[in-house]
């Protein structure tokens, strides 16, 4: 299998990690669209939410959970963030294994984008 995320859980590629378990692995993103960016990704592999089973409804919440207690460390809990979930190409996924996008450190404008060119609110 040729998943980035798959590599950096086997630790062939290095990444910043911030938070792990048996079940989830989280890591600052790369480029970072706010103070903090985390990725919160599942040690299994999973493509897309659209092939989360009834078996993995536990798992997609550890990943909830694992993000709330990274808010709380980082101390942008209280204030709030967002948890967010792309999937396939016109939902702006990119990396074919789900992942969490952890976003906090500022107050965050709601719709994120406004206009079709996805230029960041």
């Amino acid at each position: 299998m040729d998943c980035l995320f798959c590599k950096i859980i086997n630790k062939e590629i290095p990444a910043e990690i911030v938070f792990e378990d048996e079940q989830v692995i989280a890591f600052n993103d790369i480029n970072p669209q706010a103070p903090h960016h985390v990725l919160v990704i599942p040690k299994k592999h999973i493509a897309t939410t659209n092939e989360i089973t009834d078996q993995d409804t536990a798992l997609v919440g550890r990943m909830h959970q694992a993000a709330a207690e990274i808010a709380a460390e980082r101390g942008f809990a209280t204030e709030g963030y967002r948890a967010v979930m792309n999937c396939n190409s016109h939902g702006g996924q990119t990396v074919y294994h789900i992942h969490l996008h952890l976003l906090g450190g500022k107050a965050l404008g709601w719709p994120p984008y406004t206009d079709t060119l996805k230029q960041p609110v």
